[in-house]
Formats: structure tokens, sequence, C-alpha cells
């Protein structure tokens, strides 16, 4: 087994546990009533921060996401698996929720601010779904997303001198106020899945 493939074997590792320990507390300390799926918002995940609508390419701000919940996805566009997974299940959960999924915003973020410029993002997102935003950044724009919402995004060199990016697979889930509510695993039954989306969407009502 190479170095490479050990390293991030060992750095999903860390993915892992994190993640669990996210669940544990929330499940624990934060459950909402009649097993809802969601927790209650918590404040230490997401805030404040300016990136690109690669769409439009006009500046945005969380404020532009406020009074509708929100479904964010970090990831990168060289990514040759994770990513385009779940951007393929993203555009299934829209267009399963019909008419419902424009009650939502949809982003695809951009942990790789150096390739993932607007007009990358825009091709790679514009081939999956119109719905989906995609978002990137300066790279201390995305440093500052990244933080506020305790994404893992690290930067791993490759023998041919190019690099791939690890990073969360999670999608975050955000109550209509922009709070941090949940998570949607990768790879999630898509069954589970559009039960916490729509719950999300009712609570909004």
């Amino acid at each position: 087994m190479s170095a490479l493939k050990i390293l991030r074997y060992v750095a999903w590792g860390a993915v892992i546990v994190l993640l669990g320990a996210m669940g544990f507390v929330g499940y624990k300390q934060y459950v909402a009533p009649e097993g809802e799926g969601l927790i209650a918002p918590l404040a230490s995940i997401g805030g404040p921060f300016t990136m690109t609508d690669a769409s439009t390419g006009k500046t945005v701000t969380d404020a532009d996401f406020r009074g509708k919940p929100s479904a964010y996805f970090f990831g990168f566009t060289f990514c040759p698996d994770v990513c385009p997974t779940t951007l393929a299940e993203t555009q299934m959960w829209i267009e399963q929720l019909g008419p419902d999924a424009g009650k939502m915003n949809f982003a695809f973020v951009s942990v790789d601010p150096e390739r993932d410029t607007p007009e990358v993002m825009r091709d790679y997102v514009a081939a999956f779904d119109k719905r989906i935003r995609p978002l990137t950044g300066t790279p201390e724009q995305t440093e500052e997303m990244v933080k506020a919402y305790r994404i893992y995004a690290r930067k791993v060199p490759l023998d041919d001198g190019d690099y791939t990016m690890d990073h969360s697979a999670a999608v975050f889930l955000m109550d209509k106020d922009n709070r941090f509510v949940g998570t949607i695993a990768y790879d999630e039954d898509p069954k589970n899945a559009m039960v916490k989306l729509r719950r999300l969407i009712d609570n909004a009502s």
C-alpha cells in the first residue's frame, strides 16, 4: 500500500470520528421531538461568509440564503467520485421535491479556489441542475467559510506533481436563519434524505 493511500485512510478515519462525535453530541443534547431526524440549531456550525455565485458572477453572502432552509455541499470539481455522486443525488432530491424544491437553497461550495474559478464551477454544476448554486471565492474567503462550517478540507500532493483534496463528504443542512440543524451523510438512504429535506421545509413554514 502506498504512503498516499495510508495517508488518505488516516485522514478519512479522522473525518469519520469527527462526524461521529458531532452526531453523538447532537443526538444526546439536541434531538428534535418525535424523532424528526433534525437537531435543534447549533450556533457553533455556520456563520457569515462572502463568496461568488458562479452562475451569475455576483458576490453573495450568508444573508442571501436566509429566509429559506439550505443544503450546502463542500467539494471540488476535480473530485473523482464523492462530489459528482453527491451532486447527482442532490439533483435527484430536487426532482423528487418537485415544486417544494423552490422552498430551499441548494449550494455546491468549492474547497479548491485555486482551480475552481467561477467559469469552471458554473459549467461543472450546470451539468447537474441549475438550481444548485455554485459558490467559489478567493482562498481567504474559502478558508473563512470552511472554518465557519467546521469543514475538513486539506490539499494532498500526488506523485505526478498535481494534487487532490480530502474533504468532508456530508451535506450540511441549515434552517431558514442559516443555522445548522443536521447532515445528510454520503450515500445515505435516499428515503432518509428526503424525510430530512421535507421536514426542513415544513419547519420553515
